[in-house]
């Protein structure tokens, strides 16, 4: 099944179709800088581009980086403070006359990295944390998505502990991989207060150093490197939006 994928992030949007059969695109990604400010309405026009790049006609699939339920924003996290509450999906399909399902971005890629990456036939309970900008992750239990677990968002020293603990503060204080994984090993400890994975696996720009750093960490979980990296918003995308037609 072949169904355009969209990442829509803080600074671009990503697109390009996805072959879900043969977990490969159909072209060469196609990028636009993410409008300042990033309106409903100026990101619409976004999507309204890249639609027309491709000359697209079927179904698409959206990640966008805030919680989403039942394709509405219900915070706007990154993105302009007029998102909360805009039914996505529904924007988007007046724009362009296409049919559109919307999720939570980090939940798009770790639904790549469980369907097409190392995730794949893992049961249990199975978390994907993707470490750049900030930290996003994707909840999984026996290969079924739990939606919206912003454990970014955990508080620490009254801030989300994305700030202490992401790779952007590591870049920003100068940390080696090695100091920044003490941190990272401290965001996992937090986590585990909440909920004990049988596996973790990592993404992000980061997990391309893992070897780098992971002695320094004292999780008993299992923890590998993701296999989809910087694919994986588009695919778990257009996944999402395969499943919401066959339901």
């Amino acid at each position: 099944m072949h169904i355009l994928g969209i990442d829509i992030g803080g600074t671009g949007i990503k697109g390009a179709p996805v072959d879900l059969e043969n977990e490969d695109y159909l072209g060469e990604r196609f990028r636009i800088p993410t409008p300042q400010p990033a309106t409903p309405e100026a990101v619409a026009e976004c999507v309204q581009q890249l639609v027309d790049h491709f000359n697209w006609k079927g179904p698409v699939g959206v990640g966008f980086p805030t919680v989403i339920v039942n394709g509405q924003a219900k915070a706007y996290g990154n993105m302009h403070k007029s998102w909360l509450n805009v039914q996505i999906d529904k924007l988007f399909e007046e724009k362009t006359g296409l049919p559109f399902t919307v999720i939570n971005d980090a939940d798009a890629a770790a639904l790549a990295e469980m369907r097409f990456g190392i995730g794949k036939d893992k049961k249990g309970l199975v978390a994907v944390i993707t470490v750049g900008t900030g930290i996003g992750s994707g909840l999984f239990y026996n290969g079924t998505l739990i939606p919206n677990f912003e454990l970014g968002r955990m508080q620490y020293k009254k801030k989300p502990i994305e700030l202490y603990a992401a790779n952007s503060a590591r870049k920003r204080e100068g940390l080696s991989y090695e100091e920044w994984a003490e941190r990272f090993d401290f965001f996992l400890k937090r986590l585990e207060i909440i909920c004990t994975p049988d596996h973790y696996i990592l993404g992000g720009g980061i997990s391309k150093h893992i070897g780098t750093f992971k002695h320094i960490l004292t999780t008993k979980v299992p923890l590998v490197a993701a296999k989809t990296k910087n694919h994986a918003g588009l695919i778990g995308a257009a996944f999402a939006a395969m499943e919401a037609s066959e339901k």
